[in-house]
């Protein structure tokens, strides 16, 4: 799922989640995998591009991508109940536009969209 997504509509929107382990992970390995990949574009262009940097690029993402999805699922989870009881984000019929929309079920179905 996108990063601007993660970040705004489930961490900054639902207070309660802020403080769950699932952020840490995923911030964590986002932070991680940013400095590695810029590290190794820099060094790249360079013409100097050290075998640990082309190493970590390489073969760290098999810790790193379970442990950001693992975080972004843990924090989407987390939100739900708050969500849930706020009706945060939903729009209910009737309205002007006959349009309903549930940030809840919404939420349930980005979870089951990582699925591969």
């Amino acid at each position: 799922m996108s990063r601007v997504f993660l970040t705004w509509a489930v961490t900054h929107s639902v207070k309660e989640v802020q403080r769950e382990d699932g952020v840490l992970l995923f911030i964590i390995a986002w932070t991680v995998t940013e400095i590695i990949r810029y590290s190794f574009y820099t060094f790249s262009l360079l013409n100097h591009l050290p075998y640990l940097i082309k190493w970590a690029r390489y073969t760290l993402f098999i810790v790193l991508y379970p442990m950001g999805v693992t975080g972004e699922l843990l924090t989407i989870y987390a939100a739900l109940p708050a969500v849930r009881q706020s009706g945060m984000y939903s729009v209910t019929l009737p309205n002007k536009y006959n349009f309903s929309f549930d940030y809840y079920t919404f939420l349930i179905l980005v979870m089951i969209s990582y699925i591969p």
